[in-house]
């Protein structure tokens, strides 16, 4: 499918707001890889597939990871809304067609990040968090850093996810200090 099929047939499973949403991923995606030299149009189809798997329940998400023998972590167990991720690469491959790498992974490690992030890793992370509709404290540094510095924005948006999940009192990723901490080694060296 090429992004216009993929447009129609998500305006037509997502919410409303999810898919508005996922547009402004999309957009923002677009604009970082233009900034970065990197390949815009899969940028796009990556920001706007992010959210595929997004609307599922829970209960729907749980099953899903055991169909498809996605190793579910303690962490994931108890707040299966992250499974949205990796369920979501699964998806675009089976629904939308996808069978890019880099697009798979970038998807996967859109909600918690982990090391070693490839560049699309993190536009499509940041993305995530910059999208015009976004709106929360610090929204201007990190959109801005997101502009100028890749790693540093990369540090300020895991510091503000570890921020938001402790404030709702919520359980950690391991992938999302992992890294955080891959970051700040590589920062060191």
């Amino acid at each position: 499918m090429d992004y216009n099929q993929v447009l129609d047939k998500l305006s037509k499973v997502l919410p409303a707001k999810r898919f508005q949403h996922s547009l402004g991923v999309s957009q923002s995606a677009a604009e970082l890889a233009v900034q970065l030299g990197e390949d815009v149009e899969k940028a796009m189809l990556t920001g706007l597939l992010h959210d595929c798997a997004r609307g599922l329940s829970s209960n729907s998400l749980l099953q899903m990871a055991e169909a498809f023998a996605i190793v579910v972590d303690d962490v994931e167990h108890c707040q299966p809304v992250l499974l949205h991720a990796p369920l979501g690469a699964h998806l675009a491959r089976k629904e939308y067609g996808v069978d890019d790498p880099q697009i798979l992974q970038a998807i996967v490690l859109h909600t918690t990040g982990g090391r070693d992030m490839t560049t699309l890793d993190k536009i499509i992370y940041l993305a995530d968090c910059i999208e015009p509709s976004r709106e929360f404290p610090g929204i201007d540094r990190l959109r801005s850093l997101a502009f100028t510095d890749l790693d540093a924005a990369m540090l300020a948006a895991f510091d503000q996810s570890l921020h938001y999940v402790i404030e709702q009192g919520l359980l950690i990723h391991p992938a999302t200090i992992e890294g955080r901490n891959f970051l700040l080694q590589q920062q060191n060296k």
